[in-house]
């Protein structure tokens, strides 16, 4: 017989979870543009984490349910801009390792995206088409917080690569797909506002020490200048942010923030931020701009 303390976090969260989002009220015009979204994606233990769980689903449910969702995360470095497979029930890239076997049998079978495809590409340059990668699925980066915020997989899901590591070029892609939002689509940079995995102890995992020095100095300094709305600081990040390199030392977990923060309202806006805390040393800051 199972007992409590055999079932799985995730088990129990989707237990509770699922229901509530299939009753989820859809976007609608009246709504609005919905805010794009930059998040800490967590990896597979986030699904291991009742509190974070929580987090994600609750900010998912405070918004009306998308009509299409278009990710850009840090695992999927290519150029020139690329889009996955478009039908439905694109297997998942499970691009991660040493974790339990459960975590490379999930699945997220969405539906077709091809016109949710077909809206982004209308938004790229002309001289720019976009390619589709037929048989790339949603990797880790998009299917792992969107198990969390959308459990159903029932909305269209699509991924566009990170193309570049030069902000600016990243702050333009996100203010040419900026009309998404007044077309009910979520758009999600995908990351983690701390990312020095190499220079973590064993007492950041187990949950024994406190966060390291570089990860807190880091995301004091990013949460100021999201703030103030301060782009110039945060593109400027590679000689301006204390904790460098150690809480980057590969910038793809921080490129998205760019490509969220380029389909802000205005260029100085300020953001929502909707979670906060540090999980396994890393911080958690997700936000949302208006």
């Amino acid at each position: 017989m199972t007992t409590a303390e055999t079932v799985h976090p995730f088990d129990t969260f989707l237990a509770d979870a699922a229901p509530r989002s299939r009753e989820h009220r859809l976007w609608t015009p009246a709504d609005g543009a919905l805010p794009a979204i930059f998040l800490g994606h967590g990896a597979p233990p986030l699904l291991d984490d009742p509190l974070w769980m929580g987090q994600l689903f609750g900010w998912s449910m405070d918004l009306p349910k998308p009509q299409g969702i278009l990710v850009v995360s840090a695992h999927w470095e290519s150029a020139p801009l690329a889009l996955s497979g478009t039908h439905g029930a694109t297997p998942l890239v499970y691009d991660f390792g040493g974790f339990d076997r459960r975590f490379f049998e999930m699945t997220y079978p969405t539906p077709d995206a091809t016109g949710l495809a077909n809206q982004v590409a209308a938004m790229m340059p002309d001289n720019a088409p976009l390619h589709e990668h037929r048989d790339r699925g949603l990797d880790h980066g998009a299917w792992v917080p969107l198990k969390v915020m959308y459990p159903n997989a029932d909305i269209p899901a699509v991924q566009l690569s990170l193309p570049t590591d030069d902000p600016w070029a990243l702050v333009e892609i996100g203010r040419r797909l900026r009309p998404l939002r007044e077309q009910g689509v979520l758009v999600i940079g995908s990351g983690f506002m701390t990312h020095g995995l190499p220079f973590l102890t064993r007492g950041d995992f187990e949950g024994t020490s406190g966060p390291p020095g570089w990860s807190v100095e880091f995301d004091e300094w990013a949460r100021e200048a999201l703030a103030g709305g301060d782009l110039e600081t945060l593109a400027a990040y590679l000689d301006k942010a204390p904790g460098m390199p150690f809480a980057h030392p590969t910038v793809e977990h921080f490129l998205p923030l760019f490509v969220t923060m380029g389909m802000a309202a205005r260029p100085d806006a300020p953001v929502n931020t909707v979670i906060e805390g540090f999980g396994f040393g890393l911080s958690k800051r997700s936000f949302e701009v208006a």
